[in-house]
């Protein structure tokens, strides 16, 4: 049978849309959300980075298990020894989906582009290992030509660093560092437009595994093969089906009469059964990700450390993970996911009830008196719902104070948390990379996921500076949690729990593999009976 609010086409007389998928190679996955933007150097999303790891692929990609740097768009690199230089050779039948080579100068440009003031690129900063980068991101320097990327010749790009920096090829399979047709871009609008035509279906042109056929708003987003693809022999699917769907329950129900090969997530109250009954469909792995409340610190009373601290330490998040979150997730009382590639961060908060409300008389509100009307913004998902609804009721019971729970739909979400039109909000980060870099840069002032306008000045100097110049694995690890000391004192970001995957997978889908990251590489991924 077809859902009738998800027909693409008829299906064949007692065919599910699994089946059919089998029969044509075509794979059909629930995505969450509605997609911000395709743009790769705007968008900021779990659902639209699905989507970009189908459209495109960087100079340098990974293993889908393991993660290891893997060849992509540069057939090979070189390496200095002092780790500052590094220099790629693209492949010479790397190309657009329309056709068009692609060249060291469209690298160049389009990491001009992400890297631009105007462009308010929200991952800039994980341009900035790069030299002069941050000057020139943050708006101190106007010469891009000082910036330590330069083309050798049409095939060879060459990148100068400020520091040796132990992850820089893993950053280059992040979608900020994708290139984008320049072409296609000026075609469409400026180079620094957030938002043209030229990522619309039969405008956009990509350089991945998959070309964008089909945008639906609000229905679904079709990717087919791209025969301009340097490996698309290799690529078994003919097409990608991304449907958003954001209640949980009706996903499960796709899933169950074979609408869908994968589910985004499984409602909580689901999880159980399927662990029990039929764990063959289940992955519920460990990822690199903290799922956190942050405060808008410009607002009262959030403006107050001691409030911050307060409600962080009424939250009791061993409840919440076994009693609301069937234990599907861990609690988490650090920012950075513990063990990521061998840090251990320092736990600064716990349940402390008794604490939370000396902390919060001390900050005028005794027995929550006087405290203020403050919201709580969630994103439409039953989950957050659940959570938030929880935590609301910790608050009440150990503080005595009143949260109201507000949810938006994703896109508006993502712009009241831009502009801090909130005063908490839920929030969730995946490591791009196995660093804890990519964890701690989030409480820089210049980092457009900050988004809670905290701002100091030291931390600033730790992440741009002291740790970059960290000359042994040791000091780095000292430095992080020097860092990570300060930042879980000043409690901008309230850490809830890390995350786990927690959706359905069909066993008729190949090559769809777990990592750390929990990346889909669709060019490894096949379905069939």
């Amino acid at each position: 049978m077809c859902l009738a609010s998800f027909v693409l086409a008829a299906c064949s007389p007692g065919e599910t849309r699994v089946e059919e998928g089998n029969r044509l190679g075509e794979f059909h996955a629930a995505n969450g959300s509605e997609p911000q933007t395709l743009d790769p150097q705007v968008h900021t999303g779990v659902p639209e980075n699905n989507i970009s790891m189908g459209l495109f692929e960087g100079l340098v990609s990974a293993d889908p298990k393991e993660l290891t740097p893997a060849p992509g768009m540069a057939e090979r690199w070189e390496i200095s020894e002092d780790g500052l230089t590094y220099r790629f050779y693209i492949r010479e039948n790397a190309k657009w989906s329309d056709g068009t080579p692609i060249t060291a100068a469209d690298y160049q440009w389009s990491w001009q582009r992400a890297l631009h003031p105007k462009m308010g690129n929200e991952y800039a900063y994980m341009m900035f290992p790069i030299k002069n980068a941050e000057p020139y991101g943050t708006g101190k320097l106007d010469d891009f030509s000082q910036v330590g990327i330069r083309v050798i010749d049409e095939r060879t790009l060459e990148v100068e660093l400020e520091n040796p920096t132990p992850y820089f090829l893993q950053l280059l399979d992040h979608h900020s560092y994708y290139s984008v047709p320049k072409h296609v871009v000026l075609k469409y609008g400026e180079m620094t437009d957030r938002y043209s035509d030229w990522t619309r279906p039969g405008n956009m042109a990509s350089n991945g595994p998959f070309r964008l056929a089909e945008w639906k708003i609000y229905h679904y987003v079709k990717l087919e093969k791209n025969p301009h693809y340097w490996d698309a022999d290799n690529v078994a699917l003919n097409a990608i089906y991304f449907y958003p769907v954001e209640n949980f329950s009706t996903e499960e129900r796709m899933f169950r009469v074979g609408q869908l090969h994968k589910t985004f997530e499984i409602p909580l109250d689901k999880f159980p059964d399927y662990k029990k009954e039929h764990p063959e469909l289940l992955r519920n792995n460990p990822y690199l990700g903290t799922y956190y409340y942050q405060f808008n610190v410009t607002r009262k009373p959030f403006d107050d450390v001691r409030v911050r601290r307060a409600l962080a330490l009424a939250i009791d998040r061993e409840a919440l993970v076994h009693q609301v979150m069937y234990g599907v997730v861990d609690a988490a009382y650090t920012l950075t996911p513990p063990g990521a590639a061998g840090y251990e961060p320092p736990v600064l908060i716990d349940f402390d009830p008794d604490e939370a409300k000396r902390l919060l008389a001390e900050a005028g509100f005794p027995e929550g008196k006087g405290f203020p009307h403050v919201e709580l913004l969630y994103n439409t998902n039953e989950s957050h719902r659940k959570i938030a609804v929880a935590v609301q009721q910790m608050w009440k019971k150990y503080l005595n104070v009143d949260i109201t729970l507000t949810n938006q739909e994703w896109k508006v979400y993502i712009d009241s948390r831009n502009r801090l039109q909130y005063d908490m909000a839920r929030a969730g980060w995946i490591g791009d990379v196995v660093d804890p870099m990519n964890f701690l840069d989030l409480g820089l002032s210049t980092n457009g996921n900050n988004r809670s306008g905290y701002k100091r000045p030291e931390y600033d100097d730790y992440i741009l500076h002291t740790i970059p110049g960290s000359k042994t694995q040791a000091e780095r690890f000292e430095n992080f949690y020097q860092a990570e000391t300060m930042i879980m004192t000043d409690l901008p970001f309230v850490p809830v729990y890390t995350y786990k995957t927690k959706y359905l997978l069909s066993p008729s889908v190949k090559g769809f593999s777990n990592n750390y990251l929990d990346k889909y590489y669709w060019k490894y991924v096949s379905v069939g009976n």
